[in-house]
């Protein structure tokens, strides 16, 4: 068994403080919808960081007033004054926390919500390219680290920051020239600060990319848990998810070790400082320049300053974790969704539908899986597409409501090109039935009536499911047509769930209908009931049918047969026979094996 490779990284990113400052502009503006109640966690904080210097700044007349003098006002106030100050401290760091925290998860929401509204839009092409998984994880996951930066650090950084400059303005108040030497450790902290910055970008971006692999990971062994159990998959999953789970590990561990190295430094200059200070304050030549009180303020407020300093040196993790989150969910929300350029609108159709010439070719490939298709249904008519895997019959499928644009010709419903019709009109008028049968974990009423058709009435939905042949099981359901079918409607059978779909596509009534191998999976007597129910659905409807079971393309008026994406042979089923061509010998093989044509 092949071990699981390590991911590919690629190159730390640019780390430039134009780029960086830009994106944080950026992430603010998910702020500015609630500036009001961001503006009183700010409030909040300015109180906050004012009386810090407060604390040091009362050392003074409490040793030289209280201690020192004997001054009895001063004896009786100053407590007052301690429990007044605490008590404004408290109720400001509780204002500013609550309203802040309340801002990030409204930020959180919104760009889960943006996100959520952005994948919905991209064309089939995106997610051909981009692992389920790691679109979970952006929307999960890096969106708490992005809010981190743009919220939760700015509680340390305005607090904090104020807090610094109140201390060294007492600190300047109380001794210029001893502050001015507190000064000099500045240039050396930015230096520190700069290079770490670069690297905890660069892996925060590895641990993010790796929380996308945990994250594919997972979903994928879930999904397909009963091939991992009947093909005993179980050791080589545990392997892949050790293995991207480590990587997280290893991540987190680097970022923790290049963060922590990053606070002992800057305290050990800010203490080396410190230590200055203190040699210089009690030389003999200092000694009579400043008192007990000025003395023991000035070292309070520097000593206050380790806390402050401290938490905004930590902070440079959160910030770069937050960024380089940002840059992932930026780039997803900048990515452009399906084109939608047409104008026209489509109140209803006839179902005439004209393959000009039509060619495409998936990004990547070397060739064509559509090639000069050119090919007319008229209005109400039933056409099969046959052929071998990868002729191009489900990419057929999947041009007409626009899944992928044409790499050349055109495709017109009623003599308009497709490209001209609004997305939303021209998808109202198809309705698509396939062999996944996409269903949700809701209701059999929800899922029938889904969409745009969810007003629907009860009598509405009712008719759709005698149509298509399911009331005979939904009857037997616990709550009957309001039974939650489980997710991916896995508490049904094949059968079951594909006349679901098709009782879904019996309500809309589209004039226009596609069946994607809808019987291929199912056994007789589920067929003979899907069958029944595509005979109800396509009556008087323009109906394409790509299929292997023979029951379903012999009653098609025209069967089209694929090669490489090109026409090989038209006519019904017949003719074709009759001709002696590639349908007959299609016909000929799996009919002898019993089984049905390609």
């Amino acid at each position: 068994m092949n071990r699981v490779k390590k991911p590919s990284r690629g190159k730390a990113p640019a780390t430039s403080f134009a780029a960086s400052r830009d994106l944080y502009l950026r992430l603010l503006t998910w702020v500015k919808p609630y500036w009001r109640v961001f503006m009183v966690s700010i409030i909040a904080m300015i109180v906050f960081a004012l009386t810090e210097p407060a604390l040091p700044a009362l050392l003074k007349p409490l040793l030289d007033g209280s201690f020192v003098e004997k001054d009895p006002d001063m004896i009786r106030l100053m407590p007052l004054i301690l429990i007044g100050l605490f008590l404004l401290r408290g109720a400001a760091n509780y204002v500013s926390t609550v309203a802040l925290n309340w801002v990030s998860n409204k930020v959180v929401l919104d760009l889960r919500e943006h996100m959520f509204a952005r994948l919905i839009s991209f064309p089939s092409e995106f997610y051909d390219n981009n692992a389920t998984g790691t679109l979970i994880s952006r929307v999960v996951y890096n969106v708490t680290q992005v809010t981190a930066a743009a919220t939760g650090v700015l509680i340390v950084l305005v607090r904090d920051t104020l807090a610094v400059i109140g201390l060294l303005a007492w600190m300047f108040y109380l001794n210029w020239k001893l502050a001015l030497f507190v000064f000099l450790v500045g240039p050396l902290i930015v230096i520190v600060v700069k290079a770490i910055s670069k690297r905890l970008r660069f892996l925060s971006h590895g641990l993010q990319t790796s929380m996308g692999d945990v994250t594919h990971t997972l979903e994928e062994a879930i999904t397909g848990n009963k091939v991992v159990k009947v093909y005993g998959g179980q050791e080589y999953e545990k392997a892949r998810f050790h293995e991207s789970a480590n990587w997280v590990r290893r991540y987190e561990m680097k970022i923790i070790t290049t963060s922590a190295a990053n606070v002992p430094i800057v305290q050990l200059i800010v203490a080396a400082a410190l230590a200055a200070v203190i040699y210089l304050a009690t030389s003999p030549s200092a000694q009579d320049q400043i008192t007990v009180g000025e003395f023991v303020s000035f070292f309070g407020a520097m000593a206050m300053l380790f806390s402050p300093i401290k938490r905004l040196t930590s902070l440079n993790e959160k910030i770069q974790r937050g960024l380089a989150a940002a840059e992932t969910i930026f780039s997803l929300l900048d990515q452009p969704a399906e084109p939608d350029s047409g104008t026209k609108a489509l109140e209803t159709v006839k179902g005439e539908l004209r393959f000009e010439h039509v060619s495409f070719r998936y990004t990547g490939a070397d060739h064509n899986a559509v090639d000069d298709f050119d090919l007319t249904i008229q209005p109400g008519e039933t056409v099969a597409f046959v052929g071998a895997s990868g002729s191009g019959k489900t990419t057929l499928a999947h041009l007409i409501p626009r899944f992928y644009q044409p790499t050349s010709g055109r495709i017109l419903l009623d003599g308009i090109d497709t490209q001209e019709v609004r997305l939303a009109d021209l998808r109202r008028h198809i309705a698509l039935v396939s062999q996944d049968v996409v269903l949700f974990n809701d209701s059999v009423a929800a899922n029938i009536a889904y969409g745009e058709m969810a007003g629907a009435d009860a009598e509405a939905i009712q008719r759709a499911a005698n149509a298509a042949h399911a009331t005979e099981y939904v009857s037997q359901l616990p709550q009957g047509i309001e039974t939650v079918i489980g997710e991916r409607g896995m508490r049904l059978s094949g059968g079951q769930r594909q006349r679901l779909a098709i009782a879904r596509a019996l309500l809309k009534n589209a004039q226009i209908l596609i069946f994607d191998e809808a019987t291929s999976a199912l056994d007789n007597q589920s067929e003979r009931y899907v069958q029944e129910a595509i005979d109800t659905l396509k009556a008087g409807r323009t109906t394409i049918i790509i299929a292997h079971r023979l029951s379903t393309i012999e009653k098609a008026d025209r069967i089209v047969v694929l090669e490489k994406g090109k026409i090989v042979e038209i006519g019904n089923h017949a003719e074709l026979l009759a001709r002696g061509g590639t349908y007959a010998s299609l016909y000929q093989l799996h009919h002898a094996r019993g089984a049905t044509v390609m």
